[in-house]
């Protein structure tokens, strides 16, 4: 009988772990605690719930590493990207999709394919026997990763995570806000209109500002630390690093026209972006927070537009745990003092969903390799994903190791041929040459040059 592949964790890089090994014919077993057991972040029971943004960032696979992943995922038959591609929203150049929708589907897929089983369970500790992937995210819970921290001989990592408020589309004011995505990015109509944008004048921007600095947040329990990961930093702790850091960041206004005022350049601008199909539904972008409810609807009510918002949730914080990879794992991402055990997603210091679900694929597709007898080559530092793989399990500073998306800085130089080249041209250089190797790890047919 072939053996089974165990996973621990049914959020994006365990269901995608899952999918891959069980489409090259090894049966697949997700244990998720929820919904016996939530989490501060989760309001479902649903596979690959987004508990913070609906958005998988930009979907440019020529001249963004995120969107690169993207095109590499969607190569290797992942079936998030399949699902987020059949529930995706306008969102300019992004990748956004409709949340409930997006779960619900991941959910019915996983369920439905007869070589994968989900068992609600929680799984406390690591196990001795059998095949392994532990991906149980940024909310690990707090028997298992003791258990983590007492096998690695060190204590956990940690960082903290913010979420941002949603608004309810109805309450938004109109009269002052408008719809469009930054420079008109989009291709139709409803991308370019994909955002909603809230002005502010210098004066309203320095009372926010002033409200931000001074708001009630939350405190954090005894033996906390508040390692953030730079990005997803809280709102408050970006004013707190300068009064014109948010107006550089999350509220930067230019590439936008207030139709309103077309001659009166913004000083900063919010943006909503659309977070359902039924478009009833917006999250403030980078609006991570941790401050108190009653505090957040006073701060966020001196934002033009939203001066009378109703929240279908508001923005709240949770501690993240990851592993200290470069010291843990090998090159196909096993626990060195258990190899029979595999790490992937957001545990590993990957941040973002598809980073997360980028190493759910990987090791899904080694595990089922190692299973059926093989040994796979290692993946091209080249892609996207081996830049990744290849920081988490060496290519880091383990002193220094934090959480990190993926981006070109991970990908080895390119030889610009000709002299200089201007980033648009260097950055194709880089995903062109990704494509290419990665298509040839995957053994698929290469294009015609």
């Amino acid at each position: 009988m072939t053996e089974t592949l165990h996973i621990v964790g049914g959020g994006m890089a365990g269901c995608e772990a899952a999918w891959q090994a069980a489409e090259a014919g090894i049966p697949a077993v997700i244990h998720e605690m929820r919904p016996r057991v939530g989490t501060f972040a989760h309001r479902t029971g649903s596979l690959a719930e987004m508990v913070c943004s609906n958005s998988f960032r930009s979907d440019n696979d020529e001249q963004n590493a995120v969107g690169l992943l993207h095109w590499e995922m969607r190569a290797a038959g992942g079936l998030l990207m399949a699902m987020a591609d059949a529930h995706r929203l306008p969102a300019g150049g992004a990748l956004a999709v409709d949340r409930d929708a997006f779960a619900e589907a991941v959910t019915a897929r996983i369920r439905a394919h007869p070589r994968i089983e989900v068992v609600d369970e929680e799984v406390t500790a690591l196990p001795r026997e059998g095949r392994w992937i532990v991906a149980t995210g940024p909310l690990t819970g707090s028997k298992l990763a003791a258990a983590i921290a007492a096998e690695a001989g060190q204590d956990a990592l940690a960082f903290f995570d913010a979420i941002a408020p949603i608004v309810h589309a109805d309450s938004i004011d109109m009269t002052r806000a408008w719809r469009q995505s930054r420079y008109d990015k989009g291709a139709t109509e409803a991308e370019r209109t994909a955002y909603i944008n809230c002005p502010m004048d210098r004066d309203t921007y320095e009372a926010f500002i002033d409200a931000l600095l001074a708001a009630e947040t939350a405190e954090f329990h005894e033996g906390e630390t508040a390692g953030y990961f730079d990005g997803c930093l809280p709102i408050e702790v970006m004013a707190e690093r300068g009064r014109e850091t948010l107006r550089h960041g999350p509220m930067k206004p230019v590439g936008l026209t207030n139709p309103h005022q077309p001659d009166v350049k913004a000083h900063a601008v919010v943006q909503l972006r659309r977070d359902n199909a039924l478009g009833t539904l917006y999250n403030i972008v980078g609006f991570q927070t941790k401050m108190k409810y009653g505090a957040q609807k006073a701060v966020f009510a001196l934002i033009p537009g939203l001066e009378e918002a109703r929240f279908a949730r508001l923005g709240g914080i949770h501690r993240n745990t990851f592993i200290n990879s470069p010291t843990l794992l090998d090159g196909e991402m096993r626990l060195r003092t258990r190899p029979n055990i595999r790490f992937a997603g957001q545990i590993t210091g990957v941040e973002g969903y598809v980073e997360s679900a980028a190493m759910g694929l990987l090791a899904g597709r080694l595990a089922a390799a190692e299973i059926h007898g093989e040994t796979l080559p290692p993946v091209p530092q080249t892609t996207a994903m081996g830049a990744l793989v290849t920081h988490i399990t060496g290519g880091a500073e383990a002193r220094t190791f934090q959480p990190m998306n993926v981006n070109f800085g991970l990908f080895p130089p390119v030889e610009a041929r000709g002299g200089r080249r201007g980033r648009p041209a260097r950055y194709k250089m880089y995903t062109d040459r990704a494509k290419a190797d990665w298509t040839g790890w995957l053994g698929l047919r290469q294009a015609a040059e």
